[in-house]
């Protein structure tokens, strides 16, 4: 049982009846009928007792609250709370139902076992797959319930029951998640054609404001031109003591624009919590990046910095300072956030789900006080200030190779949640790391195919000379790799490394040895955008960058078709060049 009680509270029990009891807004409601309620058998059921009404069933219900004199009476009455299975997951009898009724009644507080002055409430089924709780919360005896942490109580009670009656278990909550949009917010998002609500969009605009800010000031900026509403809260010093947003447009029904504190959008986005986390700073590790402002090649550097960056978060995540790994979470949350603004249109849905996802796995009970993660801030700030990408040529390239690495940092993320019982997170950054893997295919198809070809292109020798090399260099795994697709990419970048002055054998020593490849989805790959990047070569094919004080072998002429070649061989033994894979 997917049962995620979305707790919430009204002032019309007439009006959520009459929802729950008619066709719903898509003709999708079926057989709507009681299951349980307080008064088993004596309680009114419009749904299935021709002679019953709605207004007998909300007057039976509001009867403790009415008792009261007007002054005591609560002007938010209504308790409701849906309680739905996953899909895929069995359909349960009414019987079945009415116990999972009964039991989150007693566990949140509106009726516990026993309790003859409880509070009156009834479930209502009018869907295979879900019920509706209903509760007035007014006791026999005139008190309130008691009824604090009421939705963590019913999360609680659901696990239990998922368990019991052989339904898919969710992980545990740890309250460390941005509140869920209610259900009238998602009606209203609905009823607007929006595909989401107010609170989630505004929830991605203003972490996307945040991601690599330097300043408070700069931040509220980027809200402005976000488009965003915002509000300011200020001492009588002109000091900002909070903040809270609301998109252009959405009003209540007295025409006041709906606002919603950051504290409210997520628990780390209250104002105290940014100021946290912008008070550490930037590093200047894109400094080259931005004293090149006119420079076409802008978002492919961007991207290049940012892939060192993200491996160093990698390495952090396998370490053992919990403090520092959160904060690097954090950085990695942002870079993704930086990434889904400012990649190309065709994988820039998949990257938005993927920051979407890993923000859950960027907040947990560990904290990340005191720990450095300005290097990781300052790549996406880069990647932000380096503009949109275009997804072709250098750019295209670059954008598969940061995205590379995104997938296995994702994939470290999960193993440190896993290992800490962190079990929402680490389901968050998987789910991040499989939308990483789709964007990664469709950014690497074009510079992939190209390098594959030119590695089709070489001398039989040249691939034996390369594949000894491998086979020395990963023995147990080499005849694998070499059946991989991206064994001919491997081949080219060799040959463009060595061409470049590199020595190609050490130059993959070096690759192999940055950081473990169990978890690649392809080795050769992952292979050839570290030797690219460490290699500083081009991150597509074409005339490789010659290192300094090394003349690259002279360029072999067009011909219409590819003709196999041979890397100059040199007759004297070379010196090893200083490579730059660990700082």
């Amino acid at each position: 049982m997917t049962v995620v009680p979305d707790v919430s509270t009204g002032g019309r029990t007439y009006g959520l009846l009459a929802y729950l009891y008619g066709p719903g807004r898509r003709d999708e409601h079926t057989d709507p009928h009681l299951v349980a309620s307080w008064m088993p058998g004596l309680t009114p059921d419009p749904g299935r007792d021709p002679t019953a009404t709605l207004k007998q069933l909300t007057d039976r219900l509001d009867l403790p609250v009415l008792a009261l004199p007007k002054h005591r009476r609560p002007a938010r009455h209504v308790w409701h709370c849906p309680v739905r299975t996953a899909p895929g997951d069995r359909h349960l009898t009414d019987a079945e139902w009415a116990e999972v009724a009964r039991r989150i009644a007693h566990a949140t507080g509106i009726a516990e076992e026993g309790d003859d002055r409880a509070c009156r409430w009834i479930a209502v089924r009018h869907a295979d797959d879900h019920i509706h709780l209903v509760a007035t919360l007014v006791r026999e005896d005139g008190r309130r319930p008691r009824r604090h942490n009421d939705g963590i109580r019913a999360q609680a009670e659901c696990r239990k029951i998922e368990a019991e009656f052989g339904l898919q278990i969710l992980n545990e909550g740890d309250r460390t998640a941005a509140q869920r949009p209610t259900s009238a917010e998602r009606a209203k998002a609905e009823r607007a054609g929006r595909t989401a609500t107010a609170r989630e969009i505004l929830h991605e605009r203003v972490r996307q404001a945040l991601s690599g800010a330097a300043s408070e000031e700069e931040f509220f900026r980027r809200l402005a031109e976000a488009g965003l509403r915002v509000d300011k809260r200020l001492a009588p010093s002109g000091d900002i003591l909070g903040y809270k947003v609301a998109l252009p447009g959405d009003r209540n029904r007295h025409g006041e624009p709906i606002w919603f504190p950051g504290s409210k959008l997520a628990p780390d986005l209250s104002l105290p919590k940014i100021r946290q986390r912008l008070h550490a700073g930037l590093s200047d590790d894109n400094a080259t990046l931005n004293n090149h402002p006119g420079d076409p090649l802008r978002p492919a550097r961007a991207r290049r910095e940012a892939t060192h960056i993200a491996e160093q978060a990698t390495v952090a995540l396998a370490g053992d300072n919990d403090a520092e790994s959160a904060a690097h979470l954090v950085g990695v949350g942002e870079l993704l956030d930086g990434l889904a603004q400012t990649s190309p249109a065709s994988i820039r849905k998949e990257l938005t789900q993927a920051a979407r996802a890993f923000e859950r796995a960027t907040r947990s009970h560990i904290r990340a006080e005191r720990a450095d993660n300005r290097a990781i801030r300052s790549a996406a700030r880069g990647i932000i200030r380096a503009g949109n990408a275009l997804g072709k040529g250098e750019d295209g390239g670059a954008t598969a190779m940061l995205l590379s690495t995104m997938v296995l940092v994702t994939i470290a993320a999960a193993r440190w949640h896993s290992a800490r019982g962190h079990a929402q997170q680490a389901a968050a950054a998987q789910q991040a790391a499989q939308h990483l893997r789709s964007a990664y295919r469709q950014a690497a198809a074009t510079p992939m195919n190209a390098m594959r070809e030119q590695g089709r292109s070489l001398a039989e020798s040249v691939r034996q000379r390369y594949a000894t090399a491998l086979e020395a260099a990963l023995p147990e795994q080499a005849g694998h790799l070499r059946r991989e697709p991206g064994w001919d990419a491997l081949t080219a970048t060799l040959v463009q490394a060595e061409r470049a002055g590199h020595d190609p054998e050490t130059l993959l020593q070096q690759a192999i040895a940055w950081r473990e490849l169990d978890t690649a989805d392809s080795v050769t790959d992952v292979l050839v955008w570290r030797l690219r990047r460490i290699g500083n070569l081009p991150a597509t094919t074409g005339t490789p960058r010659a290192r300094t004080g090394i003349r690259p072998t002279q360029q072999q002429p067009r011909t219409p078709k590819p003709q196999a070649y041979e890397p100059s061989v040199r007759t004297e033994p070379r010196a090893t060049h200083p490579l730059n894979a660990r700082r």
